[in-house]
C-alpha cells in the first residue's frame, strides 16, 4: 500500500502539484482542480455546498479531492488561500461581483460593461506579477523570431500583438491560417524562436494544434489564457492568467488587451536597454557579446 502524500504547505505549493498532476486526474476531479487553480479567492471563503455548486460536483468529491493531495479535509485545503486574501484585497470579491454583474438585469449596457472592464482591469495584477511579466519579456527577448496565434475572439489580440512587437523591431511572424495554412505555418517554428499563443477556453482547434506543433519541435510558448490548465497553457512555458469580465453572455478583451501593450512596452524597453548597453561596450572599445538571455530561467507549468 502507498503511503499517503503530505499535504501542501501554501497555496504555491497546491497549485504547482495540480499542475503536476493534472493529466492523472479524473474528470471530476479535473473540474475541481481548474476551479481552484483559476478561482482560489473564492474558494477560501465560500462553502462546500457552493463550491460544489459550481464547479458540478457533489461535495463529497471535493473532499476526496483534497484528501488526494494529503488534506485532512477540504477545509484544511481551504485555509492555504485564507492568507492571500489578507495580503491581496483588491482581488476580494472580484468572482462574486463579476456574477453579480453578469446576472443584473438592470442599469444602462454601457455602465455595466464599463464597470466589467474596470473590474477585469483591477484584477489583472494579481494574477500577472512583474515576475511573470519580466519572465515573458525575457522570452521574447531571446527568441530569433516571434510567432503569434490567436483565432476567434482572440485574434485582435493577436493582431495587435503583431503589429506592435514588429514596429518595435522584433521578427515576427502572425500564424493567420488563410488559406488554410495555419498547420504549415507553425511548422516553420524552431527552438530558436517563440509561439506567442492567445486564446480563452473553449480555444480554437487552430490555435491548440499551433502550442502541440511548438512543443513538439521543441520552442518554447508563451500562452495568455484564462486557466492554467487550458489546452495551450498545458504545454506552455510560461502561462499569463487573464480573467476577462463577462456582461450579459459577452466577454470582454479589456484586460487581454492591456497585458498585451504591457509585453510590447516591456520587450520595447528591454531591446531599447540592451542597445544601449551594445552601444556603450562599443564606444568603449569593449567586446559585445553576440548572444540573447538564456532560456534557463523559462517554466514549464505542470511538468515538475
Amino acid at each position: 500500500m502507498s503511503e499517503a502524500p503530505s499535504a501542501p504547505a501554501s497555496a504555491e505549493a497546491l497549485r504547482a502539484a495540480i499542475l503536476e498532476r493534472y493529466d492523472g486526474l479524473s474528470k471530476r476531479l479535473q473540474q475541481i482542480a481548474r476551479y481552484v487553480l483559476d478561482e482560489p479567492n473564492a474558494l477560501a471563503i465560500e462553502t462546500l455546498a457552493v463550491i460544489a455548486q459550481r464547479t458540478g460536483v457533489q461535495p463529497s468529491a471535493i473532499v476526496r479531492f483534497a484528501q488526494g493531495f494529503g488534506f485532512d479535509g477540504a477545509s484544511q485545503m481551504q485555509r492555504l488561500f485564507r492568507d492571500g486574501l489578507l495580503s491581496g484585497p483588491g482581488a476580494v470579491g472580484y468572482s462574486e461581483r463579476a456574477r453579480s454583474l453578469s446576472a443584473s438585469g438592470g442599469g444602462h449596457q454601457l455602465s455595466q460593461l464599463v464597470e466589467g472592464d474596470t473590474l477585469a482591469l483591477k484584477n489583472l495584477p494579481q494574477t500577472v506579477s512583474n515576475a511573470d511579466l519580466t519572465a515573458a519579456t525575457r522570452l521574447l527577448a531571446a527568441a530569433e523570431t516571434a510567432y503569434v496565434v490567436g483565432f476567434r475572439r482572440a485574434f485582435p489580440i493577436a493582431a495587435y500583438l503583431a503589429h506592435s512587437l514588429a514596429q518595435a523591431g522584433k521578427r515576427l511572424v502572425l500564424i493567420d491560417g488563410v488559406g488554410g495554412l495555419a498547420h504549415q505555418q507553425a511548422r516553420m517554428l524552431t527552438p530558436r524562436d517563440l509561439l506567442i499563443a492567445v486564446g480563452d477556453q473553449p480555444c480554437a482547434d487552430e490555435t491548440v494544434q499551433a502550442v502541440e506543433i511548438a512543443a513538439s519541435r521543441g520552442a518554447p510558448v508563451l500562452s495568455i489564457s484564462d486557466s492554467l490548465v487550458s489546452p495551450i497553457a498545458r504545454p506552455a512555458t510560461l502561462t499569463l492568467q487573464v480573467r476577462e469580465a463577462e456582461v450579459r453572455g459577452f466577454r470582454s478583451l479589456s484586460a487581454s488587451m492591456c497585458l498585451a501593450q504591457a509585453l510590447v512596452i516591456g520587450f520595447a524597453s528591454e531591446s531599447a536597454r540592451k542597445e544601449g548597453v551594445r552601444a556603450k561596450r562599443t564606444k568603449t572599445g569593449r567586446p559585445v557579446s553576440a548572444g540573447g538571455p538564456t532560456r534557463s530561467g523559462a517554466r514549464r507549468p505542470g511538468r515538475g
